[in-house]
């Protein structure tokens, strides 16, 4: 099979609306009806103050695109067959071709093909795709079938449209329901036959030193008998492996001394590549399929223990702790999502040492791009299916709907090294065992069919060798105390959602946290990319528009009340804001790598936005990282120190409370993610309000591989709540590798002097001095895009070196908790 070259020119008008037009305007594939009308100057940018209002009126009309190819008739005589695929289709499409209706398509995340080589003509052929409103469609549906529920967040009806849930809005995101073309057309040719599936399965000896390689596939053409199938390797290096096996002699590949693939920070990421070749009894190739693989094992362990059952990634015989985020899909304007702009955003997670990352169920299948890239990085992939936050009924038009959509996206990427486990769905167990958005008997027998029958059975034939998990969280299907603390994975807000203090998650010692977060603004640079200067105040109407979860601006000020003086500018809002929000994460990341062991995994909510917006990401829209994701270098760095303080924020911050005595002390605990013992010196210091050191200790430690070490407790009763803090190192080689410093009282109460912060730059070099001991020091520049090799870090009196890893060093400024007044 191959891609016929055709040329593919569209345009596109607006139709069967309050907006319709009679002029076409050019139109892009892959697009959408955004970026249509963004390049043809119709309208203005949905992100841009309160312009969304205007943008989803007009997704109320019909769209048609309108297209030309050509063929030629010496590919069309040479073809037994010519299948016209649509790898992206958003959503409900009928297809016309050279005047015949062709079909109808309603499933953005399926891939539709059709055999056409009788409607194809030698020269130009006419393509037509009229796409119907997305929001007229749910509106009418949730009128005959008000029942199916899902989020407030979303409009009415979503669940009803096999579409990317996001864009109807969610609690970070716009209702901007796009429309269009957007994935590839392609038109094959096929001789013969074509693979319809290769699947290639790995087993390994009992010590990992040969994998045998078995190719399973299946064919689909007017004439597969008298064809064979051969499998070539070709290793990390370039050499051939394997040449052209011919697997109906022989179903097994043996490759020894296997080069192993391994997550970020365990190992290297080498990958292979298999070919695969069906050919005809005369030695002509009739299809061929190429793929990259890693030669690795990769399993979940859900064994009972002393505490209920673990939950961990196992990766080559060896158990490792899960550090990463939820991703979202990166635009609502799906064009502007490009390969570049993916790895980008996912090699930041790797350089923050992240060694997984969850793909959220309320999204995108993502691109091939995207798991290229968490191939190449070592970024190990939670695979949600695309159902979040929702009711489904289980009708038999249904049923055969999401199985092609999911048996799609399952063969596209089951190959990937970094495809970890496929998981049925976003919270849906939780909410249906609770009777949210009226699950009644019926949803819930629905519910069981999907999760815990259809979508297991699907992948006993499509991808037996992949862990699944019918949700997230789950204890494993059947209701069973979906959001337990002690099986399984969690989703754990009582930190935001619920306003518990962030020294709360110290109570708990979650199996695996799949879900927490904490929200913030972002950059100063980003607000002024959508607002006008009147706009910017949090609760000004535009800014409350880019504000999607409804009580968020009152939590933020609510917590920051509690750790920090009142902010008196809306910069040093959005500063405050953003350490609230890394100092909670780091709470909990702490914590439970603390507890190793007991917990394997936080990933945190969310990495990522889709439009600029307050939220719960680390890195916002524009790609500017905020305070979360330098902490999370630090916490989830491989081997690093952490520290458990007694306080008032573990006792009582009630300034007015009855006098009482006050438990002061530290307990250090070195976390060691790495695949070999390490041998390091753990320091601390007591210091007061004039820089002086007061108590000191030097501890040499010995900490296993893929463990985690307590340090003895140190009683502090003699320090002062308001004057004195601890700051502590891990020294490896000489380098502190691994540093922090707490406080006992909240920043606010704490007798800070001003560290007159000063900075000086030497090529890619910047240096912070600092008069007096500094939280949280935030380093920027006048456009706030800088990447430096660390930020939002505490110091003590004198000076701190980072590199400038992107951007311009111009106007340069520098600041610290004592700045938030």
């Amino acid at each position: 099979m191959k891609r016929i070259e055709n040329n593919m020119r569209f345009k596109m008008r607006i139709v069967n609306g309050p907006d319709a037009k009679e002029d076409y305007i050019p139109a892009s594939v892959p697009g959408s009806v955004y970026n249509d009308l963004l390049n043809a100057g119709m309208i203005d940018d949905p992100y841009y103050r309160d312009n969304e209002n205007f943008a989803l009126e007009l997704m109320k009309n019909d769209f048609e695109y309108k297209g030309e190819f050509n063929v030629n008739a010496d590919d069309l005589a040479a073809s037994d067959e010519v299948i016209l695929r649509f790898n992206g289709l958003d959503t409900l499409a009928d297809i016309t071709l050279n005047g015949k209706a062709l079909a109808s398509a309603d499933n953005m995340h399926r891939t539709w093909e059709y055999s056409v080589k009788e409607l194809l003509l030698p020269g130009v052929n006419k393509l037509v795709i009229l796409f119907h409103s997305p929001v007229r469609f749910i509106q009418e549906e949730f009128e005959k079938d008000p029942a199916i529920l899902g989020t407030e967040d979303a409009m009415r009806g979503f669940p009803k449209i096999r579409k990317g849930h996001y864009m109807f809005g969610w609690d970070w995101g716009p209702r901007l329901p796009d429309a269009g073309i957007w994935k590839d057309i392609e038109l094959l040719q096929v001789k013969k036959a074509r693979f319809t599936r290769v699947y290639l399965r790995q087993s390994f000896n009992a010590d990992l030193s040969n994998v045998t390689l078995r190719a399973e596939v299946s064919l689909e053409g007017p004439l597969t008998d008298g064809l064979k199938t051969l499998v070539s390797v070709i290793d990390p290096g370039g050499k051939t492996a394997v040449d052209r096996h011919d697997i109906s002699k022989e179903s097994e590949i043996s490759i020894p001394d296997p080069l192993l693939w391994w997550p970020n920070g365990l190992g290297g990421q080498p990958l292979y590549t298999v070919i695969t070749e069906l050919v005809d009894e005369a030695g002509e190739v009739c299809d061929k399929c190429e793929k990259r693989i890693g030669l690795r094992k990769l399993e979940m362990s859900t064994k009972k223990d002393e505490f209920g059952s673990e939950f961990a990634h196992v990766i080559n015989n060896v158990k490792f702790f899960a550090m990463g985020a939820d991703y979202i899909p990166e635009d609502n304007i799906l064009p502007r999502c490009n390969k570049e702009r993916t790895r980008n955003l996912l090699k930041q997670c790797a350089d923050a040492h992240f060694n997984c990352i969850r793909v959220w169920g309320g999204g995108l299948y993502p691109s091939d791009d995207f798991y290229d890239a968490c191939d190449e990085l070592g970024l190990v992939v939670w695979q949600d299916f695309m159902f979040a936050c929702a009711n489904y009924r289980l009708t038999r038009d249904f049923e055969e709907n999401i199985l092609a959509e999911l048996r799609d996206n399952i063969r596209r990427l089951y190959h990937h090294p970094s495809l970890g486990l496929w998981c049925g769905n976003n919270e849906m167990e939780m909410f249906v065992d609770k009777g949210e958005w009226g699950a009644k008997n019926e949803i819930k027998s629905d519910y069981v069919k999907m999760y815990e029958y259809l979508l297991p059975r699907l992948l006993e034939t499509e991808d037996p060798d992949r862990f699944y998990w019918p949700a997230s969280p789950s204890c494993g299907g059947g209701f069973d105390d979906p959001n337990s603390p002690d099986r399984g994975d969690v989703h754990y807000w009582d930190v935001w959602h619920g306003n518990k203090p962030f020294t709360e998650y110290r109570k708990f010692y979650f199996r695996y946290l799949s879900e927490f977060g904490f929200q913030s603004f972002p950059s100063i640079k980003t607000i002024e990319e959508f607002t006008l200067p009147k706009d910017r105040n949090v609760f000004s109407y535009v800014m409350e528009k880019h504000q999607r979860n409804a009580s968020a601006n009152g939590k933020i000020m609510n917590y920051m009340e509690q750790t920090f003086l009142y902010p008196t500018t809306l910069d040093t809002l959005i500063y405050a804001s953003q350490l609230l929000q890394a100092e909670a994460i780091r709470y909990g990341v702490e914590h439970f790598r603390r507890n190793r062991g007991r917990c394997m995994g936080t990933v945190y909510w969310q990495l990522n936005d889709c439009w600029p917006v307050a939220s719960w990401s680390s890195i916002d829209y524009y790609g500017r990282w905020k305070a979360l994701h330098y902490y999370a270098k630090r916490f989830f760095a491989p081997f690093m120190v952490s520290c458990e303080e007694e306080g008032l924020l573990t006792q009582n911050m009630n300034v007015n409370a009855e006098p009482y005595e006050v438990k002061k002390s530290v307990r250090l605990n070195v976390s060691n993610e790495t695949m070999k013992a390490r041998n390091a010196t753990v320091e601390w210091e007591l210091i007061n309000e004039n820089d002086e050191v007061i108590k000191k200790d030097s501890i040499n430690v010995d900490v296993d591989a893929m463990s985690s070490k307590w340090l003895d407790v140190v009683m502090l009763p003699d320090a002062s709540l308001y004057q004195d803090h601890v700051s502590y190192r891990l020294i490896e080689n000489g380098e502190a590798v691994s540093q922090g410093s707490v406080l006992f009282c909240p920043p606010k109460h704490f007798d800070f002097s001003d560290p007159e912060l000063t900075v000086k730059v030497e090529n890619d070099e910047i240096t912070v001095f600092a008069k007096h001991y500094a939280k949280s020091v935030e380093i920027r520049n006048a456009s706030d895009d800088l990447i430096l090799s660390d930020n939002f870090f505490d110091m003590e009196k004198g000076e701190r070196k980072v590199k400038i890893l992107k951007g311009d060093p111009a106007g340069l400024e520098v600041r610290s908790v004592y700045s938030i007044r």
